[in-house]
């Protein structure tokens, strides 16, 4: 009821189409058409002959809605400002190209094309008015008044065929001669525009047959114009009075200044028409414009089976782009692995603006602890001197052993014993043995904890420089770090391959986002609901229809693809250039990253060498006394063996006959002395070292 009576505005029109719409989804489903089983009797009024037109077939009930609704919007148009190219030839134009031409002649082949053209006619009409308010090239405001002749002429030939005449009567002949006046009166506008761009190319012969040629046509549309309304004559005397200005001063002009030969109008060229209007378009399963379908839960059985073959469709196009997809990434990894570029550390020049943040902790820490360095070098100090101490009082205890064995072997010799084998010393008084015992245990753990004492200080020594460097100034510390030092053409050489590296990133990213794109389009494409609008005859062009719109991203897939190849020469060029400052900033990193290393080593050095210095300093300082108390019972050893050589001595001495007399030597007689048996004793001999050299023995000289 709603789509026989609309009202005659926009409403309507949206009406009429969302009707439409229906009654092709319900066709799709219900066998309503020509002798099918549910067809019922459907009847409009012919519009021309007021007979009322019945036939049992949708189809013509879906004719009669699209013929209403070119019609309504041809209303409107008329209504409406001449301001929009858009116009309702598109009702008209579905209507001729989708449904049979039998069912009333008002709507023929010939009745339907005059609808169409008169529609474009109109409308093209309206875009020229637009263009010549706009002040637009004369050159396309002529083609486009010459466009709506072509469509005028278009109008007048359907207007000519005997069955329109015979359909429309009276009406026919005032129809014609009104689009004949305007097929003259819109040449005439097109003729005075091509005027206009002579004059502007100062083509003066060819201004001057133009706009005669336009004065010519107005003439003939003035004829055709008797009968028309008061507006439409005083537009034709507007035109006149420029067109016939125009003209004369073109004429008058030439005659007297340019003297140009005047063309024939045949030997110009033709102007062609622009057909810049458009139809509204109908798409009777738009659910923009139907709404939702009624009978959406209808779905025969055989538009399921076509969904399916539509999805295998979509499968097919998926594996055969995924195919190049995979064959072109394959390449790529392939290519990025052998080139070792990793995008994030091929420019790490930022890395040596600063200092890295393992390195702050550390200077951080030393910053509350000013002290660090003065305490390990006082520790050190410390351990130094105990340790001098100790290998002091080793020494003399070894001194003295060694003394004490010098004396001993020197009183074998004097007492006339066979010498003892080089290198073997006379066996030592069990005292001194001990002594010397412990005396080789101790120089035996000296000897190591030398060792390790010298290594603590190697380390302590290579320690404290880096010590002092963390717990000095911030600046100091960045300064010691090493730094790249790149020429401007090896800065230029980075650039390059960061710039071609951001582009092999890219082009990964746009793939990817490509391909997702394309799986998520396949995976919401569903036109269950236009398959069962379809005829079975009409599946495979459908299929191709609904495949098309995965064109435009496939179209971009190849490019991306195709795009790879001068990408990776490119690249491969700029590590060329690259391999250079490659080698030189991997060489400075190497040093920077060991450089840091060793100052957080020597940091977590600290406590250790702390603690392995208290212990050095714990070990020396109880090995210092036990070698002091060492030495003391050495000095006495040695006393006592001393003493027990003089009395060895002095028995000896008693032994032995008294010497020759010699002369006597006037110098030595101060203290004569006789030694005679019985003369004296053994205690009253003075030391050993008051005798005169020349009285004793040449063995006991040198004792």
């Amino acid at each position: 009821q709603s789509a026989v009576n609309v009202p005659r505005d926009f409403e309507g029109c949206s009406t009429l189409r969302k009707y439409f719409g229906q009654l092709h989804y319900l066709q799709s489903r219900i066998p309503m058409g020509a002798e099918q089983e549910a067809a019922v009797p459907i009847a409009w009024t012919e519009i021309f002959s007021g007979k009322t037109v019945t036939h049992e077939d949708i189809k013509y009930e879906q004719a009669c809605i699209l013929y209403n609704l070119g019609a309504l919007h041809s209303m409107l148009g008329a209504m409406d400002k001449r301001v929009s190219e858009e116009c309702a030839a598109g009702a008209f134009t579905y209507l001729r190209d989708h449904f049979p031409h039998s069912y009333s002649v008002d709507m023929s082949h010939q009745i339907l094309n005059l609808n169409i053209n008169l529609m474009l006619g109109q409308a093209q009409e309206c875009l020229l008015e637009k263009s010549m308010l706009d002040n637009r090239k004369s050159f396309l405001v002529a083609r486009i008044s010459a466009q709506v002749v072509d469509y005028y002429k278009e109008a007048c030939r359907a207007l000519e065929n005997s069955e329109t005449a015979s359909l429309l009567g009276k009406i026919q002949k005032d129809w014609k001669k009104l689009v004949q006046m305007k097929i003259y009166y819109f040449a005439a506008v097109a003729h005075l525009h091509m005027g206009k761009q002579a004059e502007e190319q100062q083509k003066f012969g060819e201004r001057v047959i133009y706009f005669q040629s336009a004065l010519d046509k107005l003439n003939e549309a003035i004829k055709l114009a008797k009968g028309q309304p008061e507006t439409v004559q005083e537009a034709l005397r507007f035109t006149m009075d420029v067109i016939g200005g125009k003209y004369n001063s073109a004429k008058k002009d030439n005659d007297f200044i340019y003297h140009e030969a005047v063309p024939a109008l045949d030997t110009l060229q033709s102007v062609k028409g622009a057909p810049l209007v458009k139809a509204l378009p109908v798409n009777p399963t738009d659910p923009a414009v139907t709404g939702p379908d009624i009978f959406a839960k209808l779905v025969p059985m055989a538009a399921h089976e076509a969904s399916s073959l539509y999805s295998e469709e979509k499968a097919k196009l998926l594996r055969d782009v995924m195919a190049k997809i995979e064959a072109k990434n394959e390449v790529l990894d392939q290519f990025m692995d052998s080139m070792q570029l990793d995008p994030e550390t091929v420019d790490n020049l930022e890395m040596y603006s600063h200092i890295p943040p393992i390195l702050m902790e550390k200077c951080a820490a030393l910053s509350v602890r000013p002290d660090t360095v003065k305490n390990l070098v006082q520790s050190m100090q410390v351990l130094s001197g105990v340790f001098t101490d100790v290998e002091a009082s080793l020494k003399e205890i070894r001194d003295l052993l060694e003394e004490d064995e010098a004396q001993e072997r020197k009183l074998q010799e004097l007492l006339g014993k066979v010498p003892a084998p080089q290198g073997s010393p006379p066996p030592p008084s069990p005292g001194l043995a001990e002594v010397s015992k412990e005396c080789s245990k101790y120089m035996e753990v000296h000897e190591k904890a030398s060792f390790t004492n010298t290594e603590l200080h190697k380390a302590m020594n290579l320690h404290i420089g880096n010590l002092r460097l963390l717990s000095g100034p911030l600046e100091q510390v960045r300064a010691a770090l090493p730094s790249p030092a790149l020429t401007e053409d090896d800065k230029q050489v980075l650039q390059n391959l960061k710039r071609i590296l951001g582009k092999v990133q890219e082009m990964r990213d746009q793939r990817m986002s490509l391909e997702q794109q394309l799986r998520e389009m396949i995976q919401k494409d569903d036109i269950t609901t236009s398959l069962v609008t379809t005829d079975r005859s009409e599946m495979k062009k459908l299929f191709e229809e609904q495949l098309k719109k995965y064109d435009q991203i496939k179209v971009y897939l190849e490019q991306n693809l195709a795009a790879q190849e001068n990408v990776l020469k490119a690249l491969t060029d700029a590590n060329v250039k690259y391999a250079a400052v490659r080698k030189a900033l991997a060489e400075v990193e190497h040093k920077w990253n060991t450089t840091v290393q060793t100052l957080v080593a020597s940091y977590e050095a600290y406590e250790d060498l702390m603690k392995k210095s208290q212990e050095g300093k714990d070990f020396y300082t109880d090995l210092e006394g036990k070698a002091a108390k060492l030495l003391e019972k050495a000095r006495a050893a040695c006393q006592a063996a001393e003493a027990n050589r003089q009395q060895i001595l002095e028995k000896e001495m008693k032994k032995q006959p008294p010497p020759r007399p010699t002369a006597p030597k006037p110098a030595l007689q101060k203290k004569p002395l006789e030694l005679e048996a019985g003369g004296l004793d053994a205690g009253d001999l003075p030391p050993l070292g008051s005798l005169l050299l020349s009285e004793l023995p040449e063995e006991l000289r040198s004792l």
